[in-house]
């Protein structure tokens, strides 16, 4: 696998690293230390994260460049507008989370950056989510499949949207092969009594990145960046009246049942760009706004799970 994952970056052509201090940017800021690569970091000023210091230690460790993006609740409330219009969803996780990526490869545009290096599939390929740690091993494989046949990367769609190129090692031709073949047990397993996902990952690369990286517990980029507390920012400006109201409308009006309020403003900009959401006869809908859910448990348009 490290030969494997060296080679997929070595062919990457973009020399800027969206880093989070996580082991997935940060194993392919190991591999193109040489280069001495651009890093980006978006952290929100408003809001606690807790990627910076980790982003730290990597270009101290790594002896690279890194550059800290330290955005504003205006500037990162415009960028939401931007991230749903490309993304066509109202979906509160994947706009809080990609709202990160959006800002980071904007910045690549304007310091006229042609692409960006991400960290996108680890977490599908490895098993790196947090609902996938307790599971049974049969359980686990049946989910790793399931997670890796429906992934997807709006990562992608901003870059393409906003003219930059965004490559991805881990999801390399190779890479993905080799890591379908993993056994489950090598991909969630215990570390001195305690249970972590992409375990073959980290016991790779133990030695090679600083440990605390390599043993570090998986941190949304809603946690890392900070945009976590975009939640109880609504909760705080959208009063229960009000959401109770709007709620209660958007269900007569639209059919669409808003769970939060973070969900409303999304929504709002949503619907304003792309009308209220048409459910397709003949195929499995989400109970929550009628969006075409095919096998999955997951509804990407408003974010329900499960289904």
């Amino acid at each position: 696998m490290y030969q494997l994952l060296k080679e997929s970056c070595d062919s990457c052509k973009s020399n800027t690293i969206a880093l989070s201090g996580g082991l997935d940017s940060t194993i392919i800021a190991y591999f193109l230390k040489e280069r001495k690569p651009n890093t980006i970091a978006i952290i929100a000023k408003d809001f606690v994260g807790n990627d910076l210091v980790y982003c730290q230690r990597v270009s101290k460790e790594f002896d690279i460049p890194l550059t800290i993006n330290h955005v504003s609740t205006e500037d990162i409330l415009s960028a939401i507008e931007y991230t749903i219009k490309i993304l066509k969803n109202f979906n509160d996780i994947e706009i809080r989370n990609n709202v990160v990526m959006y800002l980071a490869i904007k910045w690549a545009k304007e310091q006229n950056y042609t692409g960006v290096i991400t960290g996108d599939g680890a977490d599908e390929l490895f098993a790196g989510y947090s609902f996938l740690i307790n599971k049974s091993e049969e359980d686990l494989d049946k989910e790793i499949q399931r997670v890796c046949a429906v992934m997807h990367f709006p990562t992608q769609k901003i870059g393409k949207a906003l003219g930059v190129t965004v490559e991805s090692p881990f999801l390399d031709k190779e890479v993905i092969e080799f890591a379908k073949k993993i056994p489950a047990n090598l991909k969630v397993r215990n570390e001195d009594t305690k249970r972590h996902g992409k375990w073959i990952l980290r016991k790779t690369f133990e030695e090679k990145i600083p440990q605390q990286i390599a043993w570090r517990e998986k941190s949304p980029m809603q946690n890392g960046s900070g945009t976590v507390g975009l939640s109880n920012l609504f909760d705080s400006v959208i009063s229960d009246q009000v959401f109770l109201e709007k709620k209660k409308k958007t269900r007569e009006t639209d059919q669409v049942t808003i769970r939060t309020k973070e969900s409303l403003h999304y929504y709002e900009i949503y619907r304003n760009l792309y009308g209220k959401p048409v459910k397709l006869q003949g195929v499995n809908s989400c109970p929550f706004c009628n969006f075409n859910v095919e096998n999955s448990k997951f509804c990407r348009l408003c974010g329900a799970f499960p289904i």
